[in-house]
């Protein structure tokens, strides 16, 4: 499932990075009154084929304890269950890849407070999340300093999680630590336009393979008989990360609409390279209907070490992860692949205080190494309905 359809801050892949821009962008989008609000939100992720489901519900309340003090508690319950590939590569090349059965819980919850002070918004903010497999904590310091009268606004931020992983073929459980930081730029050019640029860096340390991914490699158990055997993965133990983050918003008063248009660089040392653009629009429809029709093109180059198996790697697989090499791994999701996602929301301010959303979203992921089986990209729909109340 793609991680950013859910609550990036709270999502196991982009809990680091993700935490501090959305930090950031409800800092900056907060409206300058007070406001003290409780929002809920049901999400429904659902591949096609009876693999993954997943059954999120929302939560979050913010409030202004003094006019400079803010509060933000968010929560999230994931069920999620179905089957997912293994890595194993198929019988037959290109045919049905194999998969697997599972089901989890995730509990997970963040706290945000807030200070303005008068040029500078400071939030310093908790997370947690917790599966049967994963317990994962992080922190995080946002700062925004506006100058020339508000008009630029300037963030720098950091963030650090330690992260735990049931590994099956070990007795410990695995260790993994990260630390993130942001710098960016929001200008406004007119008062219908403002642009924004970030540079992020992360480093992280420790596990980083997944514990249920394996690969397959043909091996001689005998003289002269080979049997086609499954290994567990093995990823590098440290992985360094760059982002770079441009954003367009621009109001046509005359269309009573906005664009809000975006375009991401990512980099690794894994060797995988991706770009992100992502265009919506938002069209108001008299005072109380909101539609906002939304497009998303994601492309990524493949993992250095990634392959469909090792029967051509030209060394034997190891029994466990080892952080001396070699490195391998068939998961489809470091593989070179594109995904597309188009969707429509509608927003219904019914007054002041009560607003409801709905919104409907179709994901398709589509691998361009040619030598992936088409059968391991899912394609899914998503469906989510919320509501938020203020005083």
């Amino acid at each position: 499932m793609p991680s950013y359809l859910l609550c990036p801050a709270l999502s196991r892949p982009s809990l680091r990075l993700a935490g501090l821009i959305l930090s950031w962008c409800l800092l900056l989008l907060r409206p300058a009154r007070s406001e003290n609000a409780i929002t809920y939100k049901y999400v429904d992720y659902r591949e096609e084929g009876d693999r993954m489901a997943v059954e999120s519900h929302y939560g979050m309340v913010e409030s202004d304890l003094t006019p400079d003090l803010h509060l933000k508690l968010t929560g999230v319950i994931d069920a999620l269950a179905g089957a997912t590939p293994t890595g194993e590569a198929p019988a037959t090349p290109g045919g049905p890849v194999k998969k697997a059965q599972i089901s989890d819980r995730r509990k997970a919850w963040s706290a945000d407070l807030s200070r303005q002070f008068p040029r500078v918004a400071a939030t310093v903010g908790f997370a947690n999340s917790r599966e049967s497999d994963y317990v994962s904590n992080g922190v995080s310091l946002n700062t925004v300093t506006n100058f020339h009268q508000k008009n630029t606004l300037l963030l720098l931020g950091a963030a650090a999680t330690e992260d735990d992983i049931k590994v099956f073929h070990q007795r410990d459980w695995a260790g993994k630590q990260t630390t993130d930081f942001i710098a960016g730029v929001t200008q406004l050019l007119d008062p219908r336009t403002f642009v924004t640029v970030n540079l992020a860096y992360g480093h992280s340390s420790g596990f980083h393979a997944d514990p249920y991914r394996i690969i397959l490699q043909s091996t001689e158990v005998v003289l002269g008989v080979f049997l086609p055997l499954t290994y567990p993965e093995n990823r590098p133990t440290s992985r360094d990360r760059w982002t770079l983050f441009t954003g367009l918003n621009r109001a046509f008063p005359e269309a009573h609409g906005t664009i809000d248009a975006s375009y991401r660089l990512f980099r690794d040392n894994f060797g995988i390279t991706s770009h992100t653009v992502e265009v919506a629009w938002f069209q108001k429809l008299g005072q109380q209907i909101t539609l906002r029709p939304n497009v998303r093109f994601y492309d990524q180059t493949a993992a250095d070490f990634y392959r469909i198996d090792l029967n051509q790697a030209g060394f034997a697989a190891l029994p466990a992860p080892n952080a001396n090499g070699p490195f391998y791994s068939a998961d489809y999701r470091v593989s070179a692949f594109r995904s597309y996602t188009y969707g429509l929301k509608i927003i219904w301010q019914l007054s002041t205080r009560w607003q409801l959303d709905a919104a409907w979203d179709r994901y398709e992921m589509r691998g361009t190494d040619g030598r992936t089986s088409k059968d391991a990209y899912p394609r899914a729909a998503i469906v989510s309905v919320g509501g938020k109340f203020n005083w």
